[in-house]
Order: structure tokens, then C-alpha cells, then sequence
């Protein structure tokens, strides 16, 4: 398999887990070299860890979330609610999520976390 192929299928399984293809554009000013960043970002993320079979794909939705809220990454958040919802995780077994994490990463940072699901929720309305 070639780069390229390995990029490939990791786009491709971007989108089936998001439910829409996976969008990285250089930010204004970045270097080119920022795209060899996003490809091997994305082969390791969507071409080596998603693919898995150690954890089932709910499971690897909810530790997905729960790792992005308890380390603040509202924007990786985002993506990670918008895969775990497209998964058929629920609502409702998110927001316990949250209740479960206020009690081992901290109210604060739950709550903080909180509004990007709130703004998903609604975007998904």
C-alpha cells in the first residue's frame, strides 16, 4: 500500500464515521508543510486507530469523548460527538457521560466541555 493509499482510506474513513467528508485547509499564513501534517495526523488517527478491532466502535466512540473533554479540545470535541452521534451513540448516554466525567476530570472542565455538546445538539436539531 502507498501513501497515498493509506491517506486515502484514512479519508475515506474519516467520512464514514463523521457522516461527511473530513475538511483540513491550511489556516492563513501556515506553511505548506502543514499539509504533511494533516495527512499523517489523519493515517494515524483514521487509518491505524479507528480501524481497530480491540474495541467496538460504540465503545471507541465514548472513550473518543471522554478523552477530548477531560483534555479541553473543544474543536477535536466537536468532531468526536459529531462520530459518536453518526454511530448511533445517544443523547442521552453522552449527557451521562458527562455526569460520569464532572466526578473523575472535574466539574469545571465537564461543564466546560459541555457547551461544544450543547452547540452539536443543536447544530443536529
Amino acid at each position: 500500500m502507498t501513501d497515498q493509499d493509506a491517506y486515502q482510506g484514512a479519508l475515506d474513513n474519516a467520512e464514514r464515521l463523521l457522516g461527511q467528508p473530513l475538511v483540513l485547509p491550511l489556516g492563513e499564513g501556515e506553511p505548506p508543510v502543514g499539509h504533511d501534517f494533516r495527512r499523517l495526523a489523519t493515517v494515524q488517527t483514521f487509518g491505524a486507530a479507528w480501524p481497530r478491532e480491540g474495541l467496538d466502535l460504540r465503545s471507541r466512540c465514548l472513550v473518543s469523548v471522554a478523552i477530548a473533554a477531560a483534555l479541553g479540545t473543544h474543536e477535536p470535541l466537536r468532531g468526536q460527538l459529531r462520530i459518536a452521534l453518526t454511530s448511533g451513540v445517544t443523547r442521552e448516554e453522552i449527557v451521562e457521560l458527562f455526569i460520569h466525567l464532572a466526578a473523575y476530570a472535574g466539574a469545571a472542565r465537564a461543564f466546560d466541555s459541555y457547551q461544544v455538546v450543547a452547540a452539536v445538539f443543536a447544530e443536529r436539531q
